[in-house]
């Protein structure tokens, strides 16, 4: 069934509708990655900013909003000086301090 023959159905009030919902095959739903409650907000980025979030999340495996809710999770931290880094910044860090610097 098409998208307008679905509206159709829907917007006419009949039960053939509600039978081809019955009728259909369990999905399987992704599970959250957290067992905290989440509150889902819209925000409005450009186009190449989101580019740039979503090569940074596939870059790390892990997906869009998993990475910008890490990165409030930091800026907020930061704020109240509870910041936290990541294992690979203080190893990149460290990294830093054994090599000799060009004089």
């Amino acid at each position: 069934m098409n998208r307008d023959d679905a509206t159709k159905q829907f917007h006419g009030g009949d039960d053939a509708f509600a039978e081809l919902i019955d009728e259909s095959q369990p999905v399987e739903l992704p599970t959250p990655d957290s067992d905290v409650p989440m509150v889902s907000r819209s925000v409005r980025l450009p186009l190449e900013t989101y580019e740039r979030v979503r090569a940074a999340a596939e870059a790390r495996g892990i997906g869009v909003t998993t990475l910008m809710r890490q990165w409030i999770e930091a800026g907020l931290a930061d704020l109240d000086d509870s910041a936290t880094v990541s294992l690979a910044d203080v190893r990149r860090a460290l990294a830093s301090l054994s090599r000799p610097t060009a004089a």
